[in-house]
C-alpha cells in the first residue's frame, strides 16, 4: 500500500516563492505518475501539474511559467517549486501518485498542505 505525504507550504506574500515536497512510500516501486492538485476555498479541486518517470511534465495554464515540477524516481519524491505567487494561488495543495494504468486523479493522495498568498 502506498502512502503519500506532503511537506512545505505556509504563508507568503504575493510575488514570493514556496517549495512543496512529496514522498510516496510503501509499495511505491510501480509508481508512474506523480503530481499536484489544489483546492481553493469554495472551489472545486483542480489539477496543477504532473510528471512521469521520464520527466515529461505538464501544467495547468494558470501556473505555466511560474511553477516547476520535478521528480527523483529513485526516492519517489516530487517537488513543486512555485514562483511569482498570486493571491489566487491560495489553496490546499495535494500530492498524488499513481501506478501504470491508473489516472493520477484515481491514485493515492496525501492529506494536503496549505499555501496562503497574501496581497
Amino acid at each position: 500500500q502506498v502512502q503519500v505525504v506532503e511537506s512545505g507550504g505556509g504563508l507568503v506574500q504575493a510575488g514570493g516563492s514556496v517549495r512543496l515536497s512529496c514522498v510516496a512510500s510503501g509499495s511505491a516501486g510501480d509508481i508512474l505518475l506523480m503530481g499536484w492538485y489544489r483546492q481553493a476555498p469554495g472551489k472545486q479541486r483542480e489539477w496543477v501539474a504532473i510528471i512521469n518517470t521520464r520527466g515529461v511534465t505538464d501544467y495547468t495554464d494558470s501556473v505555466k511559467g511560474r511553477f516547476t515540477i520535478s521528480r527523483e524516481n529513485r526516492r519517489n519524491t516530487v517537488t513543486l517549486q512555485m514562483n511569482s505567487l498570486k493571491p489566487e494561488d491560495t489553496a490546499v495543495y495535494y500530492c498524488a501518485a499513481a501506478p501504470p494504468g491508473v489516472q493520477l486523479s484515481r491514485g493515492t493522495w496525501g492529506q494536503g498542505t496549505q499555501v496562503t498568498v497574501s496581497s
